[in-house]
């Protein structure tokens, strides 16, 4: 078995992989305890070899693996890659460059929506995945040969992946049509866990500026305890006591305790003096100055039958270009799209808006008709009214 467990082995294994056009690329990782993801192991590949690191044996530094990541020379290859690369930027500052993602890859050529490692294992490379050591320790030392076994195989197989999914997208034309979701996968804001950010995850729970105000110093004030005691985020406060509190604003010790699902005796610790301290900053909050509360964008009467036809148009786009339904629109754009012509969406622009976009419009203004033929949908344009172009 590949397995690397000091920094000059791993120097040398870089060394070698850097003379290649491509490495595949991923990570066994542990996350149920923490706020970081504690990475255990980082396998790597190449034609030639394969290879699965130890991170955690003692004295392995993971510079070598960081230079690697950086080479501009050497395409990494990643399946998911988002919480892969969360790890790199925690411990290292960097994104691996330039990225190829065969999830994202995937959908483009019609895979289907987030399709897994294992469906195209077996699309493509005709082999079936033993996931048997899917859910083991990989903190647990000494690691089993059955463990370096399924995790090399995460990277080997995707050497294929990789070469097949290029090859369909060049031969559609379509490789520029990653640029968009590379670019965002390559964006540090992707990574980066701003405390003072933390609020947006609930943002559609602030019913009126009080709430949103004192909901904003809150999540941060857990966010900062999270990230400072490496803990998950429920581990301070979980989620929906987050939001009873917010909503409730108590201001004493006394009326925190009171809350219906607020942990007992919390209130008499530090924690609930900190609670409280964050209430006072929300309240304090200039009104003028908060975030615009976003309302329900859930169209109603004939703007929910618009949302439902963009459904309908979305899916035989999809299926007859051969690309996921998702890559092209979410629902969230359909119903800004119902509402708005000019929406601020990705469906509305580039690629997407040559595919659906503009036929999406066409269909809100009438000049455009679904219907089924040989039970399959198909659209029937008019062919005297004007093309819509973007905006």
């Amino acid at each position: 078995m590949s397995l690397i467990t000091t920094t000059e082995s791993l120097a040398e294994v870089c060394k070698r992989l850097a003379q290649h056009s491509f490495v595949t690329v991923d990570t066994e990782f542990l996350r149920e305890t923490t706020f970081w993801p504690k990475v255990c192991v980082i396998q790597l590949a190449s034609d030639d070899e394969a290879v699965a690191v130890d991170t955690i044996a003692e004295g392995l530094d993971l510079t070598p693996f960081f230079e690697l990541m950086a080479n501009p020379n050497v395409v990494k290859v990643f399946h998911a890659a988002r919480q892969d690369l969360e790890i790199v930027w925690h411990l290292a500052k960097m994104i691996p460059a330039p990225l190829f993602d065969t999830q994202v890859a995937a959908m483009v050529c019609g895979y289907g929506d987030q399709v897994a490692y294992g469906e195209l294992a077996q699309s493509i490379c005709k082999v079936t995945l033993d996931k048997s050591s899917r859910f083991t320790d990989w903190s647990r030392r000494p690691l089993s040969d059955a463990q370096i076994t399924y995790a090399l195989a995460d990277v080997t197989y995707l050497r294929d992946i990789y070469r097949a999914l290029v090859a369909k997208l060049q031969k559609s034309e379509r490789m520029s049509w990653l640029a968009d979701e590379m670019g965002t996968l390559c964006s540090p804001a992707t990574y980066e866990q701003h405390p003072d950010s933390a609020w947006e995850r609930f943002r559609h729970r602030a019913r009126k500026p009080r709430d949103l105000a004192v909901l904003m110093d809150l999540a941060a004030w857990r966010e900062r305890e999270a990230q400072s005691k490496d803990v998950p985020r429920s581990r301070v406060l979980k989620d929906d006591i987050l939001i009873e509190i917010a909503l409730a604003a108590p201001r004493s010790a006394e009326a925190l305790g009171n809350l219906r699902a607020f942990p007992r005796g919390m209130e008499r610790a530090r924690a609930g003096a900190d609670i409280l301290a964050a209430i006072e900053r929300g309240l304090e909050r200039d009104p003028k100055n908060l975030p615009r509360i976003e309302r329900d964008r859930r169209p109603n009467g004939g703007g929910g039958a618009t949302v439902e036809l963009l459904k309908v148009l979305l899916r035989q786009v999809s299926e007859k270009h051969g690309v996921a339904a998702k890559m092209i629109a979410t629902v969230d754009d359909l119903e800004s799209i119902a509402a708005d012509d000019r929406a601020k969406v990705a469906a509305l622009s580039g690629w997407r808006f040559e595919l659906f976009g503009a036929k999406a419009l066409e269909l809100k203004r009438g000049r455009l008709a679904l219907t089924v033929e040989n039970n399959k949908v198909v659209t029937l344009e008019w062919q005297d009214a004007p093309p819509v172009v973007a905006e």
